[in-house]
């Protein structure tokens, strides 16, 4: 791995991580789904910040930059609706749609998959048939 795609690795598993935190915090609240969720605004600005910096540097990288723009765009939902305007279960759905594709990108860079778009297709397909009873 080179120091450019290790740098963007180390930054993508340090954004999941914190995303992952952020997740388990909102978990262990002890309000109900339904209530609003109160996260630090400025604390997912930032991360906000530099999920935007390490997708251009992964500008290269094709299918580690498509990952990140799923992951810039559902932090831009999560932030459009923070802090108290969406609630807890909403918000758990947003956090994982971001760390999702943090996830893949972080497993393109480390080479460990480079299926590219197979990766989401099978498994969406591999839900319909579970749901399906197939």
């Amino acid at each position: 791995m080179n120091a450019e795609r290790s740098q963007l690795y180390y930054t993508c598993v340090f954004l999941h991580v914190s995303f992952q935190a952020i997740q388990a915090s909102v978990a262990a609240s002890s309000r109900a789904d339904d209530t609003p969720c109160w996260l630090d605004a400025q604390m997912l600005q930032m991360l906000s910040g530099e999920l935007r910096r390490c997708r251009q540097e992964a500008t290269p990288f094709t299918g580690v930059s498509q990952a990140l723009d799923t992951a810039i765009y559902h932090c831009g939902l999560l932030m459009a609706q923070c802090p108290a305007s969406v609630n807890h279960r909403l918000c758990q759905h947003h956090l994982e749609a971001i760390m999702s594709p943090l996830k893949l990108a972080t497993a393109r860079l480390s080479g460990k998959t480079n299926r590219g778009t197979t990766d989401q297709s099978s498994s969406a397909g591999q839900k319909l048939r579970s749901w399906l009873g197939l």
